[in-house]
């Protein structure tokens, strides 16, 4: 096992024959700061260039949320549209991590996933989901949006479903909401179900051909090869966003009533 510490964050690493887990840890609902969005996107691509894992595993750490997306902390101290690129490259740096690492990436997904969390979601090539795991694209309530996930979260659900996500910011949608449009592929009672059945996947999907697992993973990023480029440019649009003082205000204000709570 491996942990590389952050922020009071954590990345995790635990191999299991030819399984790797990958778990995220943030005391702030799992919101991620750019430091562990980075060193989340160098684990994935550590495990995605090793022939000898044939599955990665990405998960958190509790029982409630997920990944309450961007870290709040971080993106108040954002001065400057370089500055604000540099943080939303992040979670672009991670999708790309997933979409190019050579096995297939299983999400296991225990909570609330929001905003940028989804997009997390979208890149896995296969996820299981709790009841619980209801999601929603915030963006839109704080004054930015979903771009840098977009492709991704889009990609999975379709045009429609995207749109209904991403001008309803403040209503969570249900895990089997999520299921039905492709997100979610099995949606569990609970969180003893969902490892048990994760952990059952993963090991009859690791003892196959690996070579087949990278040829059907290829195929299913399959038209996606300008992402690289595509992603760092949606993340400029958020980078201009985020410095509005309008944006800020809006920030504070969520803090304020969640604390107030």
């Amino acid at each position: 096992m491996s942990k590389l510490k952050s922020e009071s964050g954590t990345i995790t690493s635990v191999i299991n024959g030819k399984i790797a887990t990958i778990s995220f840890y943030h005391p702030n609902h799992n919101a991620l700061p750019s430091s562990l969005l980075n060193q989340l996107a160098q684990s994935i691509d550590k495990f995605g260039k090793n022939e000898s894992i044939h599955v990665i595993v990405l998960k958190s750490e509790g029982e409630k949320t997920f990944c309450a997306g961007a870290n709040f902390d971080e993106l108040l101290t954002i001065k400057s549209e370089e500055e604000g690129k540099l943080f939303f490259s992040g979670f672009a740096k991670v999708i790309n991590a997933i979409r190019l690492a050579r096995q297939p990436v299983i999400g296991r997904i225990q909570g609330k996933a929001i905003g940028g969390a989804v997009g997390l979601a979208a890149a896995c090539d296969y996820c299981f989901a709790t009841k619980d795991a209801s999601l929603k694209l915030s963006e839109l309530s704080i004054g930015i949006g979903p771009f840098v996930i977009a492709p991704a979260v889009q990609r999975k659900v379709g045009l429609s479903a995207f749109t209904e996500l991403a001008f309803n910011p403040s209503t969570f949608k249900s895990a089997y909401w999520a299921a039905e449009r492709g997100l979610y592929q099995s949606v569990l009672d609970d969180i003893e179900a969902l490892d048990s059945t994760v952990e059952n996947f993963c090991k009859q999907l690791a003892d196959y051909s690996f070579i087949a697992l990278c040829e059907i993973k290829k195929y299913l990023w399959n038209e996606t090869k300008h992402w690289d480029s595509l992603l760092l440019s949606q993340a400029e649009i958020s980078g201009k966003l985020i410095v509005d003082t309008q944006t800020k205000e809006a920030i504070n204000k969520i803090k304020f009533d969640n604390k107030a709570r």
